[in-house]
């Protein structure tokens, strides 16, 4: 393509120039310590590629709930706080923001299972469906360490997880899909007696079987979290972060370097604030924009009814159905689509 795009965009302008984007029957491993905004950071990439891009995404989450998850995507495209979300507490510009700024992602085609302790074989079964169903473009699978290996993980959990790597990348395959896994690290990574705490394809836990199998595996580092104030660059660290490109088979090895807003759990690229888009959140410190408001409209707060955020006005009155999480997908979204 002429923008150099070949596969599924991330969103990410300098990660996609690198890539070119997530390619066909690549298998990418995405590993960081807990704290360091993996789930963000997946879910950041399945909004960009479904909401910008019209390219549909299937998340497995064996984590986190559909309904957390969607709390945290409808936080991160309106920019609004997640606890003032789920308790219903909103002002008055707060809520139109709020209603303008999710109709996209309201039509996005986005698909979330939240299945827990999903076997290789359920989560093929359910791939091939959706693939045929709705020709999905990329699977997300949150995190690997939660899956199982059904009837034939006889083995030690490193065999386990060796045995589901080389599935996935076989999933891949078949579906001629990108498929992104997340991946937990070792502790070794805070037991280096080191300033800094950059991870390596050595912490990648249970199974080298991972950095084998992988086409790609990136590494998500933010020392802020550690409490430095420079990285090893001398660069300031607050709200940054970077994707460090540790193995990549058709490509370079670099370093990505990205904003991160933990107030509303996404990553963006680091001109996202000079670009002139605001964060509308009382915490911040920024004054909401009239803009919302109509003429001659004050501020006001209201509290909305708390029933989850109470999701069929939030959501226009749009249905998440919340039946048994065993069931299939559609039990999730036959009439939203994440």
């Amino acid at each position: 393509q002429s923008d150099g795009i070949t596969g599924v965009p991330s969103g990410f302008t300098a990660l996609d120039r690198i890539t070119g984007g997530w390619q066909k029957t690549d298998l990418l491993i995405i590993a960081a310590r807990p704290g360091m905004g993996k789930t963000a950071f997946v879910l950041t990439i399945a909004r960009n590629a479904s909401v910008e891009f019209n390219r549909p995404i299937a998340v497995f989450s064996l984590e986190m709930g559909a309904l957390q998850l969607v709390n945290r995507l409808i936080s991160s495209e309106a920019e609004l706080n997640q606890d003032k979300l789920r308790k219903g507490q909103l002002q008055q510009f707060e809520f139109v923001q709020l209603n303008e700024r999710i109709k996209k992602l309201a039509k996005a085609p986005l698909y979330i299972d939240d299945t827990p302790a999903l076997s290789i074989f359920e989560l093929r079964a359910k791939a091939r469906r959706l693939k045929e169903q709705n020709n999905i473009e990329m699977i997300i699978i949150d995190y690997l360490q939660l899956m199982t290996a059904g009837s034939e993980g006889k083995g030690n959990r490193e065999q386990e997880i060796s045995l589901i790597s080389r599935s996935l990348k076989a999933l891949a395959k078949e579906l001629n899909i990108p498929i992104i896994a997340l991946s937990q690290l070792s502790r070794d990574v805070e037991k280096r007696n080191t300033a800094s705490k950059r991870p390596m394809l050595s912490d990648l836990r249970e199974s080298g079987a991972i950095e084998q199998d992988a086409d790609m595996v990136m590494f998500i580092y933010r020392p802020e979290y550690y409490g430095m104030d420079q990285d090893e660059k001398g660069q300031p660290t607050k709200g940054r972060a970077e994707i460090i490109i540790a193995k990549n088979r058709n490509g370079s090895l670099e370093d990505v370097p990205l904003r991160f807003i933990g107030q509303f759990a996404k990553f963006a690229d680091l001109d996202y604030i000079e670009s002139g888009q605001t964060m509308y959140n009382a915490q911040s410190g920024i004054e909401p924009s009239n803009e919302f408001l109509a003429e001659g409209q004050t501020q006001q707060s209201f509290t909305m009814p708390s029933k989850n955020w109470d999701e069929q006005n939030l959501l226009g009155g749009s249905d998440i159905k919340k039946g048994d999480p065993k069931n299939d997908i559609d039990d999730i979204n036959d009439n939203f689509p994440f």
